[in-house]
């Protein structure tokens, strides 16, 4: 290969392919031509077309979560990486491994505000594990082999690079470079007998999985463990894929909505193994689970980055350690013969009965539905989740296991589920794709049902995208139930019709009014075989899993009336 020269965006496309990109999502743009016309003569390289940069960015974070390896997406200067940056807070917060290359002015126009230019260093640097700008094409394969290694090393992240568009024209003489190798710590000997040791003296001990990096063998080695010690298991927010949902250790999640039952439990245990679990605000219930900064339970955290040990809250022990050295070296200890059987089972017993739907008189049964494909779905089924009260239904009555997968943003970002389905999809296109999605959500990204079309057209199938109308941003009416009851403001939505836009885009789509239309709507979708979008019409009454607006405005009343505010009623 001596002697060989490129263009910095041959070498970017080169670098992508050598990294083992074969899939990277884009909105075209004019800054970054160069890599475009690349692309053409890298056929391992498919480009996905999308509608909005945010969509874009969404779908290669799902990716990244789907693959373990860096989602990748391509986006222009100024507006297209401002419209980019809601998928590298997410895949921040998430922990995912992602790449994100953006377009940038000329060399010798910056800082002047060029057109569209921005300072990419200053703008995503509390976003990002790591932001770099290639202004030298030689350099190139450097700073990629770079990005791959930071994003997938310690505790995944996304990674942007900036890239100049004249520097992409230059060309340059290749130096080649190899694939990156991901860097993990692993558990060491002494760490793992205190583990045992502190297991051994618990009486009641609770395992807590969460966080990035569960590659299917990670997920099989955690359960192993908590079996073979009879240990009750919960996750972070949505985290429910890493243990397998109907085994008996399965105690739930500690997301939005958490079962109240759970949420004690955890405070009456006596240890608590936190293992990739980042302990943040909803997985600690505002951080009033766990007490800030001594718990009162012992707590053992594992998590691969050594700086979020003790960073809110003091562990007897903790480890560093990447999900796959962890899970291994747990599923390697020798079982402890601990007096928990009884405590164990209470916890699945609690898990089992918050399975059941409340009670309701309404038309549409959202509990019943759910319940109902949960048993329809295969176990290789993809979850995609958006944010808002609405999600409560996947998450409290859908079972998840492997294969299968729960894609869901612990930043709470609207808009995600529409674009991860069709990125999982694509990605997967062999397994069950449903996406939960409420009406401001669907509003906010649902354009990508034009890219899982388009992409029907290509490979066949698409996911199933059950939209939740319910006429009204559910999540902040709650809120606003909770402390100014009665008082609505700027939650009130007026909605298109769902079906028909469904159709225009060319997907399938029905309306579901009633809780028996509900298997047959999803029955229709999946013998279409294309992308579906089923109009869910929501109850607006039916605020939660749990809870109604008139029972929730009564119970707000009621605290006002006794003169209590609001942070000691939560």
């Amino acid at each position: 290969m001596t002697g060989r020269t490129a263009t910095g965006g041959q070498l970017i496309v080169e670098g992508l392919v050598t990294h083992g990109v074969d899939l990277a999502f884009t909105v075209a743009g004019e800054s970054y031509l160069e890599v475009l016309d690349a692309a053409v003569d890298a056929p391992s390289l498919r480009l996905i077309t999308c509608r909005q940069e945010g969509g874009a960015a969404f779908m290669a974070e799902a990716v990244g979560k789907l693959s373990h390896r860096p989602g990748v997406a391509m986006v222009t200067r100024g507006p297209g990486a401002c419209n980019a940056a809601i998928g590298v807070h997410t895949a921040h917060q998430d922990s995912t491994p992602m790449v994100l290359l953006v377009g940038q002015v000329a060399r010798g126009m910056m800082d002047r505000e060029a057109f569209q230019e921005v300072d990419f260093r200053k703008m995503f640097a509390p976003l990002a594990k790591w932001v770099a700008q290639i202004d030298q094409a030689e350099r190139i394969p450097e700073y990629l082999g770079q990005a791959f290694q930071v994003a997938t090393s310690g505790r995944p992240g996304p990674v942007v690079l900036a890239l100049p568009e004249d520097m992409l024209r230059d060309r340059v003489v290749v130096k080649d470079r190899g694939a990156y190798q991901p860097v993990r710590a692993h558990p060491g000997a002494a760490d793992l007998a205190r583990l045992r040791a502190l297991l051994a003296e618990a009486k009641r001990p609770m395992l807590l999985v969460g966080g990035g990096g569960w590659t299917d063998e990670a997920a099989a080695d955690v359960q192993r463990f908590a079996l073979a010690n009879d240990i009750p298991v919960c996750s972070s927010f949505r985290r429910q894929d890493v243990i397998d949902n109907r085994v008996a250790v399965w105690a739930g999640d500690l997301g939005t909505g958490a079962n109240p039952a759970l949420v004690r439990r955890l405070g009456e245990a006596d240890l608590v193994i936190a293992v990739g679990a980042r302990l943040g605000e909803i997985t600690t219930q505002s951080y009033s689970a766990l007490a800030i900064p001594e718990p009162q339970q012992r707590l053992i955290h594992i998590h691969p980055a050594a700086e979020e040990l003790g960073r809110v809250m003091r562990p007897v022990l903790g480890i560093q350690a990447g999900m796959p050295e962890a899970a291994a070296a747990l599923a390697q200890l020798d079982p402890v013969a601990g007096s928990w059987g009884a405590w164990r089972a209470a916890a699945r017993a609690d898990y089992d009965a918050q399975l059941v739907p409340t009670a309701t008189s309404a038309s549409l049964d959202l509990g019943q539905c759910m319940r109902r494909l949960d048993a329809h779905l295969p176990d290789d089924s993809i979850i995609t989740i958006d944010a808002g009260n609405f999600s409560g239904w996947a998450q409290r009555f859908l079972s998840y296991r492997r294969p299968g997968r729960q894609l869901g943003p612990t930043s709470g970002a609207m808009g995600y589920s529409v674009p991860a389905g069709v990125a999982a999809k694509i990605r997967r296109p062999g397994a069950r794709v449903v996406s939960f999605v409420g009406d401001g959500g669907f509003l906010m990204t649902g354009q990508e049902l034009a890219t899982a079309c388009q992409e029907a057209e290509r490979t066949g199938g698409g996911p199933i995208i059950l939209v939740f109308d319910n006429g009204m941003y559910g999540t902040i009416r709650m809120h606003q139930e909770r402390r100014f009851p009665g008082r609505v403001s700027a939650t009130r939505l007026h909605n298109p019709d769902f079906v028909a836009l469904a159709r225009s885009y060319g997907a399938f789509g029905a309306k579901v009014e009633e809780t028996d239309q509900f298997m047959d709507a999803v029955r229709a979708a999946e013998a279409h075989g294309g992308p579906a979008v089923l109009h869910l019409a929501v109850p607006p009454e039916q605020i939660t899993t749990r809870q109604t607006i008139a029972e929730l405005q009564a119970q707000s009343r009621a605290r006002l009336a006794a003169g209590k505010g609001f942070e000691e009623h939560t």
